[in-house]
């Protein structure tokens, strides 16, 4: 099985430093960088995770993780929430948003490979409705 992770970042620097974190791990990385299309490019690449900026040109992190939470195909879909804002106003506003995980910049390279591989394997061990045992 493949593992897919679609990186929603506008900045180049962040994007090879996660491509090449995640890629040696096996990880294909695909990047998206507007946030007014983000969303739609979620469900056009049917990632196994997103890592999603806050801050992008078009549209924030936050409208996105949202919209993404409001549509049953993606309300559990694991998404990473990066940023150089890491008040706790900003954490509040993700935890309130639905995000998996919050992580600030700058991050490790062990922090963001742990982080991504963590909510990937709560995703694949969490029953879903369709999983959960029926009474008949």
């Amino acid at each position: 099985m493949s593992k897919r992770v679609l990186l929603i970042e506008d900045e180049p620097n962040i994007i090879e430093a996660i491509r090449f974190i995640l890629s040696r791990d096996g990880w294909i990385v695909e990047t998206h960088s507007d946030g007014a299309t983000a969303v739609a490019a979620v469900g056009k690449k049917r990632p196994d995770i997103v890592i999603l900026d806050v801050m992008l040109p078009g549209k924030s992190g936050f409208d996105i993780l949202r919209e993404l939470r409001c549509d049953a195909d993606h309300a559990n879909l694991p998404i990473l929430m990066l940023t150089a804002r890491g008040q706790k106003k900003d954490r509040d506003m993700a935890q309130a948003a639905g995000v998996s995980a919050f992580m600030t910049k700058p991050f490790s390279n062990s922090d963001m490979l742990d982080a991504v591989n963590a909510l990937v394997s709560e995703q694949q061990t969490t029953p879903t409705v369709a999983d959960a045992p029926s009474d008949e």
